[in-house]
């Protein structure tokens, strides 16, 4: 106040000067504070860039930037990191914005070039190469890089006209040079893609449009051409992650909505068949798989895949005829499927056709030759066919491979009934009947027998004297090697229909 007063200052303006001053002081104090911050988190930001964290390194970067605002050098460091995540459409706005601040930031031109050029974008990318060869004409890359913006243009437009004239495979072959300079431009690769489904190769677009679906930000057009290319190929699951991306960016979205709808109901169904299936519950599988077709009628994929698991439900239902049936259609529609053919190889053994099953499964182990059940499954239909043509027990007694033991009894007393020898009056018919009869009494033996029962199916003759220990001869056919017959003249006994 006594200062005021010999300036002649009055109290109030007096007063204010004075608040005026501490501000200043106050702010010089706040300024070099932030000062000392900015430079700590670019120190710490240039120390984690270099020991690889770049997420805490970002941090401290968005720290600077902040801080001071003004700072070209700090934008360009953050691009930098941006650019070392692999984030070079973050990268772009820092470094147009180091640019704009430093006009003649070289550096900074030529790392945007680069990215334009890499991103399709020639026309801009030409700009910045220029820009820098204004102001530095013997600079090497950037006289590099504008020769190739230009060349990547013609390409562009080359691709373009071939693709309309229809020319598709030149077309790939034009686009692969432009995507070598531009791998970051998703229009190269969706044309690519358009070009493979044209050509049939569905597999070679998704390659295209997968990565497509992260180089713009709202890409649903290409999450919904890759998940319903997925979705023709049978690759349900795949299908649905896609889907879900497309509605992720917008769930109103008409087109990805309706898809998803349907690739939900599709995928549940074919989950939950296969569930049914390993918990062994067939025809409800069977059920399952018979929606599957209705709720997808217009893709081949899920009817041949819905055919050849019902065909495999069917064997395992033991199902003889309608298992052949589905299995043959099957097989019609997927003739290299070696699954089916197995399947079909099996149905053929519960109908007692070993020859065709022999068939199958010989055509199956050309499609998957390393295959253990194949292998397995040919050597047992084999042996099948070799008993078969000496004595098949299931033949005998007239019954199906699935017969349970009440069956086999029944059709065993009525045979015995039928065939015992003291029906028949001449030497020529008893001599038939007894062989007619020891089948007879062998085939309900083995049948009866859970042992010997699964070692036949497994295809090997459990009364063969080959197949016993110690081999040997003997009388073949009769159960114990006894042959009530063998004592000659009018033998007659009082058979027991156990």
């Amino acid at each position: 106040m006594e200062s005021c007063r010999r300036t002649g200052l009055n109290g109030v303006l007096c007063s204010l000067s004075l608040l005026c001053v501490v501000l200043d002081i106050q702010l010089d104090g706040v300024l070099a504070a932030t000062h000392v911050e900015i430079e700590h988190h670019l120190e710490m930001g240039r120390k984690l860039l270099a020991a690889g964290q770049l997420a805490e390194a970002l941090s401290h970067y968005h720290s600077a930037v902040e801080g001071d605002s003004k700072n070209y050098l700090t934008y360009y460091k953050r691009a930098a990191v941006f650019l070392a995540m692999g984030k070079s459409k973050s990268a772009l706005p820092d470094l147009t914005k180091a640019i704009q601040l430093k006009p003649d930031f070289l550096a900074a031109r030529l790392q945007r070039g680069n990215i334009l050029l890499k991103q399709g974008i020639t026309q801009e990318a030409r700009q910045d190469f220029e820009a820098v060869l204004q102001r530095s004409p013997d600079h090497e890359e950037a006289r590099d890089q504008l020769m190739k913006a230009n060349q990547l243009e013609e390409m562009q437009e080359e691709a373009q006209g071939l693709y309309h004239q229809g020319d598709y495979s030149t077309t790939i072959n034009v686009l692969e040079k432009v995507i070598e300079i531009s791998p970051w431009d998703p229009e190269s690769r969706e044309l690519r893609a358009d070009c493979y489904i044209r050509m049939g190769e569905p597999q070679k677009a998704i390659q295209d449009l997968t990565p497509a679906t992260r180089l713009r930000n709202d890409n649903r057009a290409a999450f919904l051409k890759v998940s319903m290319l997925h979705y023709s190929l049978g690759e349900h699951h795949e299908s649905l992650n896609h889907i879900r991306e497309c509605l992720k960016l917008d769930q109103d979205d008409k087109e990805c909505f309706s898809h998803y709808k349907q690739v939900k109901k599709l995928s549940k169904q074919l989950d939950s068949a296969e569930e049914l299936i390993q918990v062994e519950r067939y025809q409800e599988a069977i059920d399952k798989y018979e929606s599957v077709m209705k709720t997808e009628p217009n893709v081949p994929f899920y009817t041949n895949l819905a055919k050849g698991r019902i065909c495999f439900c069917l064997v395992k239902l033991k199902l003889a005829l309608e298992a052949i049936d589905v299995c043959s259609e099957a097989h019609q529609r997927d003739p290299h499927n070696a699954n089916i053919l197995r399947d079909r190889a099996e149905a053929y053994i519960l109908n007692q056709d070993y020859e065709k099953a022999v068939e199958d499964y010989q055509e199956a182990r050309e499609f998957d030759s390393d295959s253990n059940d194949i292998r397995e499954g040919l050597e047992r239909a084999q042996k099948l066919l070799k008993i078969s043509r000496k004595r098949d027990y299931y033949k005998i007694l007239g019954v199906n491979r699935n017969a349970n033991k009440q069956e086999i009894i029944k059709a065993y007393r009525k045979l015995a009934q039928q065939w015992h020898p003291d029906n028949f009056q001449s030497e020529a018919e008893k001599k038939e009947a007894e062989k007619k009869f020891i089948d007879i009494a062998s085939a309900k033996e083995v049948l009866t027998d859970p042992e010997m029962r699964q070692k036949f199916d497994a295809g090997e003759d459990p009364l063969d004297p080959e197949n016993q220990q110690g081999g040997g001869g003997g009388q073949q056919g009769w159960p114990f090697h006894f042959n009530p017959f063998e004592s000659g003249g009018s033998f007659h006994f009082k058979f027991q229909y156990n």
